[in-house]
Parts: structure tokens; C-alpha cells; sequence
């Protein structure tokens, strides 16, 4: 992953967004110790106090927690709870968004569903 370092988005949001998407990958899983502050720091070539940011933030979250002088880890439900706030939040914006664009455009219903299906379909396609 590459940090926009001259991003609208903060160098921790993308820590903490990176890091949540290891998780859904599963390269962390619950109850793993996750990356210290000072390995992201060197891996992303950022501050230390910019990188726990990023994780204090997913500790905040309850996505992490920590274990005094060990470090943090995963927390048991993670995945489903950032799975859940991405579907909820994220998704239900991005779908607002492009129904309202497609109303100004005066797109009907069932154009922009085929145009949906279509999309998916061509996601599938390149599987």
C-alpha cells in the first residue's frame, strides 16, 4: 500500500483503514498481534506518533486491543464489526450518491439496475 502522503485523507486514517483491510483479509486474525507503531513507521517511512494514532484509533474502535508491554492485537469480532460499518456507512453513501447522480441525469430505475447487474457481472467475468 502506498500512503498519499499529499492526500485529503490523514496518513493515520490510512494506517487504520490499511490495517482493517489486512484484517478482512485475514492476514490478522482475532487475537494476533497486529504491526507496533514503530514496524509502521518503518514500513510506510512515517512518524511513530502518526502510526499509534492510526492504531489507537482502531483501539478507539474496539477493532484492536491492547495487552500491556505486549502490543496490540486483533479483537475477537473485528472483521464483522468493520465488514458491518463499511456495508453501513460506506456502501449506503457510495449507493445514495449514485441514485441522486442518476436521478439528475434523469436515468430510469431500470437502467441503472441493468447497469448495476452489468457491473457485477463483468466483476465476475474477470474472476
Amino acid at each position: 500500500m502506498l500512503i498519499h502522503h499529499d492526500g485529503s485523507k490523514p496518513i493515520y486514517v490510512q494506517i487504520a483503514e490499511w490495517l482493517e483491510n489486512e484484517i478482512i483479509a485475514e492476514t490478522f486474525k482475532s487475537d494476533e498481534k497486529v504491526y507496533s507503531q514503530y514496524q509502521l513507521a518503518e514500513m510506510f517511512t512515517i512518524n511513530p506518533a502518526t502510526a499509534a494514532k492510526g492504531l489507537n484509533m482502531l483501539a478507539d474502535e474496539q477493532i484492536l486491543y491492547k495487552k500491556r508491554g505486549l502490543g496490540m492485537f486483533v479483537s475477537k469480532d473485528a472483521k464483522k464489526e468493520i465488514l458491518n460499518r463499511r456495508k453501513n456507512e460506506t456502501l449506503t453513501g457510495l449507493v445514495q450518491e449514485l441514485v441522486l447522480e442518476a436521478k439528475r441525469l434523469g436515468v430510469e430505475e431500470n437502467d441503472l439496475l441493468q447497469m448495476i447487474q452489468e457491473a457485477i457481472r463483468g466483476k465476475e467475468e474477470k474472476k
